[in-house]
């Protein structure tokens, strides 16, 4: 029975999509201005490690995760390079699919963009208007009254009271109340604009997601999902325009996951402790920080260093050392770990316990592999079915553990297995001093050796 902690009900319930069998899922994406940094990269394996469980438990699941090409951020960065600002949303989406392939994410069902939804945002905002809930400024944006949906704050647990108390409307705002947003602003000179009801202009943040996931997904879904950030105002806003035009409950689950932290401190551009996805993949592989995302549960604080990614490191090859050598098989029946490990992916996507799991079943495949070769195969192909539903332990074995990080001072394959190749000859001549020169020369390299009766391999510490 899978049970997921419900952000608006601040619970754990039993997860009962609306439509047997059916999943209808929406996460909000990247706003492409900039490379994914950490942050990003943990919503994008958050979420989909809870589609893969999803669809492994059997369920028929729409993921549909946005991208946001158009908003401030992305207009000043365009007007910065100097180019249109399709073109840098374009190349940034690029980066983006890029980074998220690395990492082992899979693509999601349907990626709408803000720009291609234009006319189902117009429609939300005349019904909003239509209905009350939204008004024409004098100034030419349109707002979303706030008073005027009672139910504001229920997700966040904020009061209007308390907030209106710390907002102030800005200069140029013509806001009947501060805790109004905009739904349409009014075009500026230079900007770009598309045509509406009230005069040239472009959507607001907010006013998209509500638009593009009931467009994919019908007024009602059962989970919507993004970072802890977006939880006020994002998501309360997202409620309140999707609820107020529609007239029903837009999410049954609400997830967020955790915030992500470097060296205990919350990351930030201005502290100078700001990762891109690539800063981190020049020092590490993609599948560890992967690994080092899910040993963490997904609610949890994320704290990055370097020493949690060499942990990821370690426990990979602990896993491919026990993968490696044997033959492919059917994966064996082992419901004491497929049972633990569903257990803890059940009990709200628990993927520090489901590893835990894992382990267990490497350290079975290593006490049977020179006893049982037949059952330690099979238990070796269970462990990469159930690495896989965490976008795992895919790799060759071999590949994985003579591969390594790119630079200059790597030794190539070729290399490693001429050394290897020396160090066995000298092992057969008993030139002992030789033989340990080549070893420790090895080491220093980060390359390990390991004896067995089969000869000697080797892989990348």
């Amino acid at each position: 029975m899978l049970k997921v902690y419900n952000d608006l009900t601040r619970r754990k319930e039993e997860f009962r999509p609306l439509e047997p069998g059916k999943v209808r899922m929406y996460v909000c994406g990247m706003t492409v201005y900039d490379l994914c940094h950490l942050g990003h990269a943990r919503v994008m394996v958050v979420f989909d490690v809870v589609a893969r469980y999803l669809r492994a438990a059997g369920f028929d699941v729409t993921y549909v995760r946005n991208i946001t090409d158009i908003d401030d951020k992305i207009i000043a960065r365009a007007n910065d390079n100097k180019e249109p600002f399709t073109d840098l949303t374009d190349r940034f989406i690029r980066a983006m699919h890029d980074d998220s392939a690395a990492l082992g994410v899979l693509p999601p069902d349907q990626e709408p963009r803000a720009t291609a939804h234009i006319a189902e945002i117009i429609a939300m905002v005349e019904r909003l208007i239509d209905k009350g809930h939204a008004y024409l400024a004098g100034n030419g944006d349109v707002y979303y009254s706030v008073s005027s949906f009672p139910e504001y704050g229920k997700l966040s647990g904020k009061s209007t009271e308390d907030l209106r108390a710390g907002e102030r409307v800005e200069i140029g705002e013509s806001k009947r109340d501060p805790l109004d947003f905009v739904l349409w602003k009014a075009a500026k000179l230079g900007e770009p604009a598309w045509e509406s009801p009230w005069g040239d202009g472009r959507p607001g943040w907010h006013i998209e997601c509500s638009a593009m996931s009931t467009c994919c997904l019908g007024d009602t879904f059962d989970i919507h999902g993004g970072g802890a950030d977006l939880t006020f105002p994002h998501h309360e806003n997202e409620i309140a325009q999707a609820e107020a035009a529609t007239g029903k409950p837009f999410v049954t689950t609400w997830m967020h996951n955790g915030f992500v932290r470097i060296n205990d401190e919350k990351m930030s551009k201005s502290l100078g402790n700001f990762f891109t996805v690539r800063e981190i993949l020049n020092r590490y592989r993609a599948e560890e920080i992967r690994y080092f995302i899910l040993t963490s549960h997904y609610r949890s604080p994320l704290n990055y260093d370097d020493e949690h990614l060499d942990h990821a490191r370690a426990a990979l090859t602990r896993f491919y050392t026990a993968l490696r050598g044997l033959p492919d098989a059917p994966p064996s029946d082992a419901p004491p770990f497929r049972g633990r490990f569903d257990e803890a992916m059940d009990d709200d996507f628990n993927t520090p316990e489901a590893l835990a799991a894992l382990f267990e079943l490497a350290r079975e495949i290593n006490r049977l592999r020179d006893s049982d070769a037949e059952r330690a195969a099979g238990h070796a192909a269970l462990l990469r079915k159930l690495g896989g539903i965490l976008g795992i332990l895919q790799d060759d074995p071999e590949d994985f553990l003579k591969g390594g990080v790119g630079g200059e001072d790597n030794l190539s394959d070729a290399e490693i297995d001429d050394l290897v190749e020396q160090r066995i000859t000298a092992r057969k001549e008993k030139n002992w001093g030789e033989a340990d020169r080549i070893r420790d020369h090895l080491k220093a390299m980060n390359i390990l050796l390991e004896d067995g009766p089969e000869g000697t391999s080797w892989r990348r510490g």
